[in-house]
């Protein structure tokens, strides 16, 4: 079984310029990827695959206007290829929509790094090519601090790494390989039946209420819309004809709704998974689950807050 783990990471400055450098290198690939099979099947040839995309790409790096990208690891702009290979497949496959090219302002920043190169110990991680020079005092760039300590494992094989901003923190996910749960189960199953009022109501009589029916979601809900509002005014005042600006001061009202949104997000998944875990260990030997059509209720503007 392959378990995923994601801790927040404590970059300093110089490896926060780094980890941008690298989304966007990564951004700047998979949208030349993209660029690149949209041409070739507009000339009526086949699916470019992406081991022939990679010797081209290699090829565009050792020309001058795209030099900068050799500060870059490989492994980053290799991977960013293949993904867009795949979606492509993908979308051929009707397994997706058409792949987008990913925009600077709206796509979330994230990146590869590869099995063999990335290491952890501890307490850091440690990602290839932040420091080309191989003296000691130069690795420690190299090195970035994680927000908690032993949580990854140092003596296993790491699958498909990988490292996302949010909009306030950056994060390293990796798979790691563990032993399969070999639980007893009862003959007794569980039927769950999602509702508006509570979260969930089950058929052995548990009932679990709505997280965002709570006052502590409430409270957290108005204050976002006040900055929401204060931040509107705020552009409205700085407005000069037909196009509106924006200051130092709006720029850290955003943060501030950020910060909101990321905390009523993260009380509304650690209720859930508080809620699923409780289920699973009662050890049913089947779960029922009624088939709702839950994002279509998401449109619904009044059952979306409940939803």
């Amino acid at each position: 079984m392959i378990k995923t783990i994601k801790v927040q990471l404590n970059p300093n400055n110089k490896q926060l310029t780094k980890l941008f450098q690298y989304a966007g290198c990564s951004r700047f690939a998979y949208n030349w990827t993209l660029a690149r099979e949209q041409e070739n099947y507009k000339q009526g040839d086949k699916f470019l695959s992406d081991n022939e995309l990679r010797k081209e790409f290699t090829q565009l790096k050792k020309s001058q206007e795209y030099s900068w990208l050799n500060k870059i690891s490989s492994n980053v702009t290799k991977q960013a290829i293949k993904d867009a290979c795949n979606a492509y497949k993908r979308f051929f496959r009707g397994q997706n929509k058409y792949p987008k090219f990913k925009s600077k302002k709206h796509s979330k920043p994230s990146f590869y790094q590869g099995n063999d190169k990335i290491q952890f110990t501890d307490t850091h991680v440690k990602i290839e090519g932040f420091a080309p020079s191989k003296k000691k005092n130069k690795q420690k760039l190299n090195w970035i601090k994680l927000c908690e300590k032993g949580r990854i494992p140092t003596n296993c094989k790491y699958m498909n790494p990988r490292f996302t901003f949010d909009g306030l923190h950056w994060w390293v996910s990796v798979g790691i390989e563990t032993e399969n749960n070999t639980n007893t189960l009862r003959n007794e199953g569980i039927g769950i039946d999602l509702g508006i009022k509570d979260l969930a109501i089950c058929s052995d009589g548990n009932v679990y209420k709505n997280i965002n029916k709570t006052q502590r979601v409430k409270k957290l809900k108005k204050k976002q819309r006040r900055l929401q509002r204060s931040i509107s005014r705020r552009y409205e005042k700085n407005k000069k004809g037909k196009d509106y600006y924006k200051t130092r001061n709006i720029i850290k009202k955003e943060k501030d709704v950020l910060k909101v949104i990321k905390r009523l997000a993260n009380i509304r998944h650690n209720y859930l998974h508080q809620t699923t875990s409780e289920i699973v260990k009662r050890n049913p030997s089947f779960i029922c689950i009624e088939d709702l059509n839950v994002s279509g209720m998401m449109k619904n503007r009044y059952l979306s807050k409940s939803v």
